[in-house]
């Protein structure tokens, strides 16, 4: 099976620190769904940041749903990240005044390839919307709420049918449930691994919880790789 993601001999600083993240090989294979943990400031989140093009990986090879984000402008991987990506940041990052539909309906209003897709399965952008709040458990009373008056947990699924409208090809999840109780964290989980698989995406969700890794495919741990490394060299 072809991988989505390829990484090779990466290695990432921050300016004026110390490596944080060093990656001799990684690979995602399409429809694959990985968790990768680790304690805070091993580079859980530089990884995510790297795939989805925010900041320029240094590797000897680092290619991303077909492209080489070694040599694309910080343009090009926008573009391809709000064209075939969907992101679930770990503050979600809805706009406030927005309503719960509209924050959802973004990525196709500005990526008319996301758009092109919902047409294609479910008629419209709008009415995929629509499915994707209803299946993530959230009622048609709080659609046209701004979402700065939502709890965090109906946040958190604003935010995932976001990151899932217009079937991107890869979902990335930084700590996904880290606000949400241990109860609500299964349930959420579900939810999303359920639209996931629905969509046919790969799925890179980074956490520190453990019990998270009954939802995935694999696990890799980055303290581990780390240590790993380092007896090694």
């Amino acid at each position: 099976m072809k991988s989505i993601v390829a990484i090779e001999d990466l290695r990432f600083s921050w300016p004026h620190g110390p490596s944080v993240l060093e990656m001799p090989q990684f690979q995602l294979a399409r429809g694959e769904r990985l968790l990768v943990q680790g304690p805070s400031g091993i580079g859980k989140t530089s990884l995510l940041s790297l795939i989805s093009g925010v900041i320029q990986p240094k590797a000897r090879l680092f290619n991303v749903l077909g492209e080489d984000l070694l040599s694309r402008s910080a343009a090009a991987r926008d573009r391809l990240r709000g064209a075939k990506m969907g992101v679930i940041f770990q503050q979600f990052n809805l706009l406030p005044y927005l309503s719960v539909l509209q924050n959802v309906l973004l990525p196709t209003q500005l990526f008319a390839q996301r758009e092109k897709r919902c047409i294609s399965q479910d008629a419209s952008a709008q009415a995929q919307a629509i499915r994707l709040l209803e299946a993530l458990g959230l009622p048609a009373t709080i659609w046209h709420r701004p979402s700065h008056k939502l709890s965090v947990g109906q946040q958190q699924r604003v935010a995932a049918a976001r990151a899932l409208i217009g079937a991107p090809d890869l979902i990335l999840a930084d700590e996904p449930t880290s606000a949400l109780d241990e109860d609500r964290q299964q349930e959420f989980m579900r939810l999303l691994m359920e639209q996931v698989q629905l969509t046919g995406a790969a799925c890179i969700c980074v956490s520190h919880q453990r019990a998270l890794a009954q939802f995935f495919d694999r696990s890799i741990d980055l303290a581990v790789m780390n240590q790993a490394k380092r007896k090694a060299a």
